[in-house]
């Protein structure tokens, strides 16, 4: 499997600093971050980390629910997926992440809700990128729709 590069130039200090990160393998694109902005509740078009990383976990999310469906006999039609990243303080000192809430509703064909919910709690359990954040908590709200 590839290993996937991000990388990010900065300049100045943790408050007065800015910066830009950029999806390198990809080409993707290049977003501006700041401390202060990060912080914030108006990100004001700067990204986070905590937005790139509820970006990486919903896809990685969605990706291992659409197997998860499919294993289990179902057929994903439709899987619209969240991820809110809550960033805190540290009880020992600096920030944390204090939780993760997944969000998905799904159309599914083939599947009944308590076999969506095993699956749905299997994506979480074997998602990669849920593997990575283990250390934090992550609750999931998981729903079929139509």
């Amino acid at each position: 499997m590839p290993t996937r590069t991000g990388r990010t130039a900065w300049n100045g200090g943790l408050q007065d600093g800015t910066g830009q990160v950029e999806l390198t393998s990809s080409g993707a694109g290049t977003f501006d971050v700041s401390f202060p902005k990060r912080a914030a509740d108006d990100a004001d078009g700067t990204t986070s980390p905590e937005e790139l990383i509820a970006a990486a976990h919903s896809s990685c999310y969605a990706m291992a629910l659409s197997n998860e469906i499919a294993q289990a006999g179902g057929t994903p039609v439709a899987l619209d997926v969240s991820a809110d990243v809550s960033l805190g303080p540290d009880p020992a000192g600096g920030f944390q992440l204090t939780g993760i809430k997944l969000t998905v509703r799904a159309e599914v064909e083939g599947l009944d809700d308590e076999g969506f919910q095993a699956a749905a709690g299997a994506a979480k359990a074997g998602c990669p990128v849920s593997k990575a954040l283990a250390a934090v908590p992550i609750t999931l709200d998981a729903a079929l729709e139509g």
